[in-house]
């Protein structure tokens, strides 16, 4: 992976196009040998606009290659566009951390990486806006997002701007590589990060009818189903008559994470939703 070079000698003939950043140049010969590096390493490239993620092509990511040719020939058309890589095998995986006014990923990015899901990662990319590119080896996975924690999961179907593109006079800055071959599970994170719900508790199987059953019911939901199991018993009781046996529904829904007074509130709840409120 290519990094920002010195500013360069007088004669290079990339000289009259350079881009100064912060006391550094890219230049167009050095976007086409980072390409050139990249399509080495087996992952194909394309260009996108200068100073900008659009795509240069026609079909954008689908164009990308490993064809020193056709790499040529695009960057002597275009000196100054950025170069992209097509994400997902043969080439990497990128978690993107973005960071915008609204908030950063970082705070995501964190927690995974004390739960041991972000090991083995192959470079570090800082991007223009502040955020981070964390690559790791390509697999089959599709692309995913999770907009509420600023992470992008970029592989198959996707692409990232690679160093040393540039986006507003901004450079994407090489931070740290390693001989590694991680993997990144985007399921295994997005399921850390945002845990699937509980299951809606299903209609009760009840022995006989009436109260009982719909108590014998509530006693058996784990409790990261009380609440839930007992706004349905409560609204079905009240439905069904039992509106003065809701007290025996309170007691077999008391337990750990769910108080009385909490219990007290959801039977409310149904009642207002039923009606039964006096």
């Amino acid at each position: 992976m290519t990094t920002n070079e010195n500013r360069p000698e007088d004669g290079d003939p990339g000289a009259v196009e350079d881009e100064q950043l912060g006391g550094g140049y890219v230049t167009p010969s050095l976007r086409l040998r980072a390409a050139f590096d990249y399509a080495a390493r087996g992952w194909p490239v394309f260009p996108c606009k200068p100073q900008s993620k659009e795509p240069a092509t026609v079909h954008g990511f689908k164009d990308a290659t490993t064809d020193p040719d056709v790499i040529g020939e695009w960057w002597r058309r275009m000196p100054a566009a950025n170069v992209a890589i097509a994400t997902g095998a043969p080439a990497v995986d990128v978690l993107d951390v973005d960071v915008k006014e609204a908030g950063n990923g970082y705070a995501a990015f964190n927690r995974l990486k004390r739960a041991g899901l972000l090991a083995g990662a192959l470079a570090l990319v800082r991007t223009p806006s502040g955020g981070l590119h964390t690559y790791f080896a390509g697999t089959g996975q599709r692309c995913g997002a999770l907009k509420r924690h600023f992470l992008d999961f970029k592989a198959t179907g996707g692409y990232v701007l690679a160093p040393p593109s540039t986006v507003h006079g901004r450079a994407y800055e090489l931070l740290d590589q390693r001989r590694a071959s991680g993997v990144l599970d985007w399921p295994s994170a997005a399921r850390l990060l945002d845990p699937p719900r509980p299951a809606a508790p299903r209609p009760p199987r009840r022995r006989g009818s009436g109260i009982k059953g719909l108590v014998a019911w509530m006693a058996q939901q784990p409790e990261g189903n009380r609440n839930r199991g007992l706004y349905w018993a409560a609204c079905t009781a009240i439905r069904e008559g039992h509106d003065d046996d809701l007290a025996d529904l309170v007691a077999a829904a008391v337990g750990p994470g769910h108080d009385e007074r909490q219990a007290w509130r959801t039977v409310e709840s149904a009642r207002r939703k039923i009606g039964g409120a006096t």
